[in-house]
């Protein structure tokens, strides 16, 4: 289960980053965000199923800074 749940974390952070590469979304809307947001989301508790504490910082890290922003775009 942790496999699957990762495989779309990763997979939607991954393609906000090709969309915005390719000029098909803004890094600074909303739909950029929220994709990372939940992709690091989910990345994030896939790693803490797999124990692996690294990733769980560095995702839970991504997750958060994109909450931040979208909470900064809100204002």
């Amino acid at each position: 289960m942790a496999d699957i749940i990762g495989y779309f974390g990763v997979g939607l952070i991954l393609l906000a980053y090709f969309l915005n590469l390719f000029n098909k979304i803004d890094n600074d809307s909303r739909g950029y965000m929220w994709m990372n947001l939940i992709g690091a989301g989910l990345a994030c508790v896939s790693s803490v199923l797999i124990k692996s504490i690294p990733f769980t910082i560095l995702e839970g890290t991504w997750a958060l800074v994109s909450l931040v922003a979208l909470v900064r775009k809100k204002k």
